[in-house]
C-alpha cells in the first residue's frame, strides 16, 4: 500500500508501507495523530489518540478489516504521564477481548504534523483472511 490519495486515509511520512500482509497477518506501521485531510495534529494527547485510532481504522478498512481484527498493539507515548488519557480513548475503539498491548515511553516522535509535537503513535497487528 503506498501513500494514500484519500483525505480520509492515513498517509505515510517516509519510505515504508502503512500495512503489509504476511499470510493471515496484517502488520500496520505506527500511525500518528495527523489528520490526513489537513496534514496537521492537535496539540493534546486525547485528540491525537483519537486521530491515531481513526487513522488505524481507515487503514484496516482499506484492506477489508476492522478494529476487532486487531490482536496486538504497541503504543509509543512521549510522556508516560499521559497513559490514563490514552487509555480513556483506547477503550472506546476496541471491544473485549481487547488486543494484547505494550506501551513504551519514548523521548520524542518525528514532527510530521507541522509545528505541533506528536505525543502518541500506535502500531498494530491484525488477523484476516488471505487475499
Amino acid at each position: 500500500m503506498s501513500k494514500s490519495k484519500s483525505a480520509k486515509t492515513a498517509k505515510t511520512f517516509g519510505p515504508y508501507s502503512l500495512v503489509r500482509q504476511a499470510g493471515d497477518l496484517y502488520f500496520l506501521a505506527g500511525h500518528v495523530g495527523v489528520d490526513p485531510a489537513t496534514s496537521t495534529a492537535q496539540p493534546n494527547v486525547t485528540a491525537q489518540t483519537e486521530q491515531v485510532l481513526e487513522n488505524l481504522r481507515s487503514t484496516l478498512e482499506s484492506v477489508g478489516l476492522g478494529m476487532n481484527d486487531v490482536v496486538k498493539t504497541t503504543i509509543f507515548v512521549t510522556d508516560i504521564g499521559n497513559f490514563a488519557q490514552v487509555n480513556e480513548v483506547y477503550v472506546r475503539y476496541f471491544d473485549e477481548p481487547r488486543p494484547a498491548r505494550s506501551t513504551v515511553g519514548v523521548a520524542e516522535l518525528p514532527r510530521v504534523g507541522g509545528d505541533v509535537p506528536l505525543l502518541v503513535e500506535i502500531e498494530a497487528v491484525a488477523v484476516g483472511h488471505k487475499e
